[in-house]
């Protein structure tokens, strides 16, 4: 009802307040204060499936952006692959209706930091010369026979196996403004991560997985078929599922690059 005092809404103020405004807040809160985020995929296996959600704190990244803070060793991170690499890999360059394409967003961990010096052998990762303890995820590859340990992308930081678009290196240097992202899934072709697709450039960055939301409870166990790369089967009892995505303990062991 209109106040006898106040004079009726124009059909300017009636389409913002009823249409445009909730629209234009929704933007602003998903794009700087905090949005949600699906999980599409295996690559982030044993801790992440496929179509849970993730909380993701956008205002961290755009005060990273402006050079306060920065992402740590271990965080889970919410990213566009380079363009380089989305014009190669065909599941990386999607179609919107056929009208335009676009590089989706992909969900992998933060091995290394800018200066980071990256080597991989028979699937054990090095960084700065420290081997990473990543038994958060090999333990769980181990257990179900399918770690790999033998293929190219288990042996080189960088391979250009599939795809070509990087070249074949023992140890690769993280570039500045960049980050070197792998999945959890160590199996072969489990991720298709900087390994394959090079490094990603901080302005790609979408955020950091702060937490998982949904669903509320989950499986606690999940068997993986090695050959076809899916996940054959959950069983075991209901777990609730809601938990902080912090960076494992191996993390907390690597070092700082050394200064040329």
């Amino acid at each position: 009802m209109t106040r006898p005092d106040r004079p009726a809404p124009t059909a300017l103020q009636k389409l913002w307040k009823e249409l445009l405004e909730p629209i234009v807040f929704a933007v602003v809160i998903t794009q700087f204060v905090a949005t949600l985020v699906g999980v599409d995929g295996v690559s982030m296996m044993p801790n992440l499936r496929n179509g849970e959600r993730v909380f993701v704190p956008k205002y961290e990244t755009w005060l990273h952006k402006a050079g306060v803070g920065e992402f740590k060793r271990g965080d889970i991170l919410i990213f566009k692959p380079s363009r380089e690499a989305s014009t190669q890999i065909a599941n990386l360059n999607k179609s919107a209706f056929g009208l335009w394409t676009y590089r989706p967003f992909l969900i992998k961990r933060l091995i290394g930091l800018p200066g980071d010096r990256i080597s991989i052998t028979g699937g054990e990762v090095t960084v700065n010369g420290t081997p990473l303890d990543a038994s958060w995820t090999t333990s769980y590859w181990k257990e179900q026979g399918c770690w790999d340990t033998q293929s190219d992308l288990a042996n080189y930081a960088t391979a250009s196996v599939n795809y070509g678009v990087v070249s074949d290196q023992k140890e690769f240097t993280v570039p500045a403004g960049s980050y070197y992202v792998m999945g959890d899934n160590r199996t072969q072709n489990g991720s298709e991560d900087s390994r394959m697709i090079g490094p990603v450039e901080r302005r790609d960055v979408a955020g950091r997985a702060a937490a998982v939301v949904w669903p509320i409870m989950r499986k606690a166990n999940v068997k993986y078929d090695c050959s076809a790369g899916t996940v054959a089967e959950f069983s075991g009892e209901n777990v609730l599922n809601w938990r902080l995505l912090t960076p494992p303990a191996g993390f907390g062991a690597l070092k700082t690059p050394t200064a040329p």
